[in-house]
Parts: C-alpha cells; sequence; structure tokens
C-alpha cells in the first residue's frame, strides 16, 4: 500500500506541482534567488558575533537548517537517486534545488513574518503551521487551525520520527561497513551524545550546529575537490551522461526520462526539504531585521545543499568505475565504495566519519522540528518535550537496526503529503509573501539594512512582541 501510495504520490502529483510551483515563483519574483545571490553570502559575517540577548542569530539558524538539509540525503540519497534513475537523476535534482531557492525564499519569508514569542523562554516558535493558523484564518476560518493542525501531526511523525529513523540507520550502516562496528553499539553510542545536545533546548542545539556543520562541509568539499582534480580529464564525459540521461537520452538505463525525472525530484526534495515546510521553522527562531533578509539566508542553505553536497557525492560515484545501476551495493555503502575506488580503502573511514558529523548534526534539526510541532499543541511544554525526547533517543537505537527499505519508504510518503499542504498554504499566502518582498526590496535600495515595521502591516496578524517598533540587532 505505501509503494502504491509512494507512486501515485510522487508518479503522478508531485512532479507536477513541485517544479511548476517552483517556477511560478521563480517568475512572479523576478527571480529572487539571482537578484539576491551575492547578498546571501554576507550572511557569514554574523559567524564570529553573538545573538542578542542570547537569541539566534540568522547565522545559526542558517547552519541548523544547512545540518538538517546536509544529511543521510546528500550521501546516501544520491545514490539511491542515480542507482534508480541513473545519472540523469542529478540533473532533476539540480532544477529541483534551483527552483526550490525561490521556493525556500517564500516560505521562511513568511515563518519570519508570523513568528511569535514564548514570553517564558523569551525565545521565538514558528513555520508553516503558524502562518497555515494566522495567515488563513480570515479565508479558511476554523478550517486554518485544522490545517495547522494536521501538517504539525505530520511534521512530529516525519522529522521527528521518521527521519530520525534513517539518520540512524545511514550512520549504522556506515559505521559497520567500515569498522566493523554493531549497529545496535552504534545506535546506543549516537543515543547518548545527542542526549547531551538536546536536553539543552534550542539554544544550545544552534550553538552546536553553528561549529559542527562548517566543519563537517568544508572536510567533505575538500575531499570531493581532491577527487574531482584527479580525474578533471573525465568530467565533460561525467556532465554528458546526466544531461543525457536526464532526457531519456541514454538508452542503457531502464526507465528512461521517467525514472530520471521521479528519483531526481524525489530525492531532491528529501535532500533540500525545499517546499517542505521544514526549514522555515528554524527560520523563525532567528533574530533579524526584516523577515525577507531571513528568506534570502535560507535560500542560500537549499544552493548549499543541492548545488554544491550533493554534486560533490554525484561526482564521486560517477567518476569511479563502480556502475551504480548494476551493483548491488545501494545507499551508503555505494559512496563509500566510490571513494575508496579514487584513494584506496581507507576512504570508508572517511565517509563514515563524514556522515556520523552529517547525522549528528540532522537528528538535532530533526528532534527541533518535532518539538516545534509539540508547541503547537501543547501548552504544558515541559513535560512534552521531555517525552519526546526519551522518545528520540529510543528511535534512534530503533533505527541502527531496521529495514532500510520501509523506511524510506514511510518517510517518503509521509514527505510527500507534508509537501503538498505547506504548498498548498503557500500558493494562498504567496500574495503576502510578495508584499514582504516588495517592502524588502524597496528599503534596501536606499542602501541601508532594510527595517521591518509591523505597523506597515496592521491588517495582517503578526506578533508584536515579535516585532517591537525599531527593534534593532548588534550583529547586523
Amino acid at each position: 500500500m505505501i509503494g502504491f501510495l509512494n507512486d501515485f504520490l510522487w508518479g503522478s502529483v508531485l512532479i507536477y506541482v513541485l517544479i511548476p510551483i517552483g517556477l511560478w515563483f521563480t517568475i512572479q519574483s523576478r527571480f529572487v534567488q539571482v537578484r539576491h545571490f551575492i547578498h546571501m553570502f554576507s550572511i557569514f559575517k554574523e559567524a564570529f558575533g553573538k545573538g542578542e540577548d542570547g537569541k539566534p542569530t540568522s547565522f545559526q539558524a542558517l547552519a541548523l537548517s544547512v545540518a538538517g538539509r546536509v544529511g543521510a540525503g546528500n550521501i546516501a540519497g544520491v545514490a539511491v537517486a542515480i542507482s534508480l534513475g541513473g545519472p540523469g537523476a542529478i540533473f532533476w535534482m539540480w532544477i529541483v534545488g534551483l527552483v526550490g531557492m525561490a521556493t525556500s525564499f517564500f516560505e521562511c519569508t513568511l515563518a519570519q513574518a508570523y513568528k511569535r514569542l514564548e514570553p517564558d523562554t523569551g525565545t521565538y516558535r514558528g513555520g508553516p503551521a503558524y502562518y497555515i493558523k494566522h495567515g488563513l484564518s480570515k479565508r479558511l476560518g476554523k478550517g486554518a487551525i485544522w490545517l495547522a493542525g494536521f501538517y504539525s501531526i505530520l511534521l512530529l511523525v516525519t522529522f521527528g520520527f521518521a527521519f530520525s529513523v534513517l539518520q540512524s540507520y545511514a550512520i549504522s550502516t556506515s559505521m559497520a561497513d567500515a569498522f566493523s562496528v554493531p549497529p545496535v553499539a552504534t545506535g546506543l553510542v549516537l543515543a547518548a551524545v545527542i542526549a547531551l545536545v538536546i536536553f539543552g533546548g534550542i539554544n544550545r542545539i544552534t550553538a552546536v550546529t553553528e561549529y559542527v556543520v562548517p566543519i563537517m562541509a568544508i572536510i567533505y568539499i575538500v575531499m570531493v575537490v581532491f577527487v574531482i582534480a584527479m580525474n578533471a580529464s573525465e568530467l565533460p564525459s561525467v556532465f554528458s551522461r546526466i544531461f543525457s540521461g536526464a532526457f531519456g537520452l541514454d538508452a542503457a538505463i531502464g526507465g528512461g526520462i521517467g525514472a530520471a525525472v521521479t528519483n531526481g525530484v524525489r530525492r531532491g526534495l528529501f535532500s533540500n526539504e525545499a517546499g517542505l515546510g521544514s526549514a522555515p521553522n528554524v527560520a523563525a527562531v532567528a533574530h533579524v531585521r526584516h523577515p525577507a533578509r531571513q528568506g534570502v539566508v535560507q535560500a542560500l542553505s537549499v544552493f548549499i545543499d543541492t548545488m554544491l553536497i550533493c554534486t560533490c557525492t554525484a561526482s564521486i560515484i560517477l567518476l569511479s568505475d563502480i556502475q551504480p545501476m548494476t551493483t548491488d551495493l545501494d545507499g551508503v555503502v555505494l559512496t563509500q565504495n566510490a571513494l575508496a575506488d579514487h584513494i584506496g580503502g581507507w576512504a570508508q573511514g572517511f565517509i563514515a566519519f563524514a556522515l556520523l558529523l552529517f547525522v549528528f548534526s540532522s537528528i538535532m534539526y530533526n528532534y527541533f522540528l518535532g518539538e516545534n510541532a509539540l508547541s503547537f499543541f501543547s501548552r504544558d511544554h515541559k513535560l512534552a518535550y521531555r517525552l519526546f525526547r526519551f522518545a528520540t533517543l529510543g528511535f534512534i537505537i530503533i533505527g541502527a537496526t531496521i529495514d532500510f527499505g520501509p523506511a524510506f519508504a514511510f518517510a517518503d510518503l509521509t514527505m510527500g503529503v507534508l509537501a503538498l499542504t505547506n504548498l498548498f498554504a503557500l500558493i494562498l499566502l504567496f500574495p503576502i509573501g510578495l508584499r514582504l518582498m516588495r517592502d524588502f526590496d524597496g528599503k534596501a535600495s536606499g542602501g541601508k539594512e532594510p527595517e521591518f515595521e509591523a505597523s506597515e502591516f496592521a491588517d495582517l496578524d503578526l506578533d508584536a512582541t515579535a516585532w517591537p517598533a525599531h527593534h534593532s540587532s548588534r550583529n547586523e
């Protein structure tokens, strides 16, 4: 049943929804991801600053969202896409990433605008559940609350449980292949380390990922650049295989263009999450001067994930002598063996270490999303969070030994429904997203950092305490 629903959802629905909506957002926004591309990188100056009153900075929110996007999807997911859809699947992953940058801009901008300040902790909460509830209440009435609740349940199931299981499985498989470590042992150790972080709350999570994410990304990219440099003469043939496979011109690949598109879109969304509504939950926690500024920053995280990290993994596999569509290797083991083909057996240990960092940060991200989903339902946050923390640790241990296939299939299903729910809300809220973008563009044209004035959007149900008049940040 799960397989049938997945085939229908991904083969007949999402492929014809995800990319067209991203293209529509791109055109209507006058290619916002291109216009602000250079501005995206200004965020890195915050890497050396501290947040105001202990609130996460925009850079920390970026690090946490990259932590979630850069995980098993970039190492295991890319390998699965190539195995099932051929090299052409990578092209469609790129397309999902490029148009997804615009989708991510709008969903994260709306999340910032509709965020709520929690008086007891002084932190922000936001995301699709919040912009659905507060942004669509006039249009949908009580239906907005029901839709927001439905989205929160999907978010909890998909990220809080299913994706944590997948991440745990990926690292346990990698450690077993590289060092013969029993999967249960990997699960127990991972759960113990994760516990030290998640019991410290969102501030500790963002503080840890601020350092872990840059380290893991730089190490992985440097290694891949080395591999590419060794095989520079073969790069033209690799790109030829990607483009020919993308349009079904490679007769040797079963399924042709259909397999390439389906697997590229599916794994692309799993990897960069643009349109899922997951990143907006993280984008909302940052203290910024204007909602659209965080939208610009989060568009960069999609670029880092898909255009850099996923392309790195694809290069490792396609430049090797391993034939991914004929081998019985799958997921992370395929990537490990492909890298070992380039630089020797020690590469298996390197991939295991890189994946360990990826998985560690991704599970912290997944936990935060589950916590955010719970906050929408529960007034007794402390008890709900405590129970969820123990449940997360249990799923990490279980995930270390669960069968890969059913877990991935279930995650695909819940992820697809999650995406449809969020995209429906984004379409209805798109006019508001455009207003916020135009306000940002208009103020930015004056040469100063745009300052958001909630009073100029009095017709919207915004939280005045989250957007006090003339607020500022020492970091910006």
